[in-house]
């Protein structure tokens, strides 16, 4: 099973931080708690990735409510691939990646965002960066 970055934990965090603010200063909705304590184990057992499967339901689910509200596709309409590279210079992904986007599961789509951000060497990420804003 791939596993979601805790960068990814992170981001669903901040989300919910932003669309369930605490009333008290103190209290975390129930979404915030979920996504702390993975959050907190990572973090405790210096790890960088949770497994999806291990994740519990409900911070599974707090995840995925926030993975929904993220782009889905790094695509900028200018894909390389269909010319016959192997890597897209529009959005950097591979071929094999372009092909089985629709058939990939949610954290192995996140783990391709975070490889091609980290590389920030495709057009989406410098020439065509307006683009990807949309």
């Amino acid at each position: 099973m791939t596993g979601i970055h805790i960068t990814d934990i992170e981001s669903a965090i901040n989300h919910w931080r932003e669309r369930s603010p605490s009333p008290d200063g103190l209290s975390l909705c129930p979404e915030l708690r979920a996504l702390a304590e993975i959050y907190g184990r990572l973090v405790y057992l210096k790890l960088s990735e949770v497994d999806e499967a291990d994740m519990p339901p409900a911070a599974h689910a707090a995840w995925m409510t926030w993975y929904e509200s993220q782009p889905d596709t790094p695509c900028i309409a200018i894909c390389s691939t269909s010319q016959g590279d192997d890597t897209c210079k529009g959005c950097g992904r591979s071929f094999d990646e372009v092909q089985h986007w629709t058939a990939m599961r949610p954290a192995e789509k996140r783990a391709v965002w975070r490889r091609i951000t980290l590389e920030g060497n495709s057009w989406r990420f410098n020439r065509y960066a307006e683009r990807a804003i949309e």
